[in-house]
């Protein structure tokens, strides 16, 4: 009997019984990678017009071989932005993930409402990054990236 069940799975379900599950996992312990981040002269730069308020933007931004994740985000009609890493967990490398008006911290799952993301939750926060308005774009200097790719 059981032959005959196996005999009637296809590949596709095979891959989705036994191999999804397993890449999922993975996925999930890894780094994250995120669209590169327009670059304007020495900066990177974010339109402000396409960020979603209270939805945070992630970005990549590559230097020295790391990946260094940013996320930008449009909080009470400011601009702000910090490091995809937590001040205590960044050793994971784990990151945030955005569910229901609240930042997670990936490692520690220390839920951060949207609207308290500058104070963080104890010593689980993301790392500040400062930025600037000019012409309807955030922009952050490569330079201020660079200077925390300790972090990554």
């Amino acid at each position: 009997m059981t032959l005959k069940f196996l005999k009637c799975v296809s590949s596709m379900e095979i891959l989705l019984l036994v191999g999804f599950p397993s890449m999922f996992l993975a996925a999930c312990s890894a780094q994250q990678t995120y669209p590169e981040a327009q670059r304007m002269g020495s900066d990177v730069a974010v339109e402000v017009n396409t960020l979603i308020p209270n939805i945070p933007a992630f970005f990549t931004y590559h230097y020295r071989g790391k990946k260094i994740n940013f996320f930008v985000i449009k909080v009470d009609n400011r601009v702000l932005s910090f490091l995809d890493a937590c001040a205590r967990c960044y050793p994971a490398k784990r990151g945030y993930r955005c569910e229901g008006g609240s930042i997670i911290c990936r490692e520690c799952n220390v839920r951060i409402p949207i609207s308290e993301i500058e104070k963080g939750i104890g010593n689980c926060y993301p790392i500040k990054v400062e930025g600037s308005l000019r012409d309807g774009r955030y922009l952050i200097p490569f330079s201020q990236l660079e200077e925390m790719v300790d972090k990554f």
